[in-house]
């Protein structure tokens, strides 16, 4: 009865560990603002459920134009180590500000405070893919600025 009731929670923590590790995939329903907000609540918590899982949901979201540029998604992962993104990796708190939204694009002002408690400030841009495939329709991040930093929140 024991060895029974352990194999039931051991198997019941992998499927729960396994369904979290579960990326959303890009669809048609989900609207340009929720893309923004997906990428960065997933950067925020890069390393939750497994390495690196926030930076592959971001990856999922990104325009295959700008997969090309970015990628190979290891590639992509040593770009969003490097100097000029780090601050989006666990970063404490984030903003989103709508700036335009237009027939198949919208631009949005970010503002991240990083671990070091510093504000940055980001142009992310999202579009709608036109092209025929499993992505029609579906908002993708086409560009994120170079970071402006904002200063200290101290």
């Amino acid at each position: 009865m024991k060895k029974n009731l352990f194999i039931i929670i051991i198997l019941s923590i992998f499927i729960f560990t396994k369904a979290n590790a579960e990326l959303i995939k890009p669809s048609s329903n989900i609207e340009p603002y929720k893309v923004v907000k997906i990428q960065l609540s997933s950067l925020m918590k890069n390393n939750y459920p497994n390495k690196d899982s926030g930076i592959e949901q971001t990856w999922e979201f990104a325009h295959p134009n700008n997969q090309k540029y970015t990628g190979p998604l290891e590639k992509f992962k040593i770009m969003l180590k490097g100097e000029s993104y780090k601050m989006l990796l666990n970063h404490l708190d984030h903003k989103i500000v709508a700036v335009q939204v237009g027939n198949g694009f919208a631009d949005y002002e970010v503002t991240v405070l990083d671990v070091e408690k510093k504000y940055y400030k980001f142009n992310w841009r999202v579009e709608k893919y036109q092209l025929d495939g499993n992505l029609k329709n579906c908002w993708l991040t086409t560009m994120v600025s170079q970071p402006i930093p904002l200063g200290s929140s101290i």
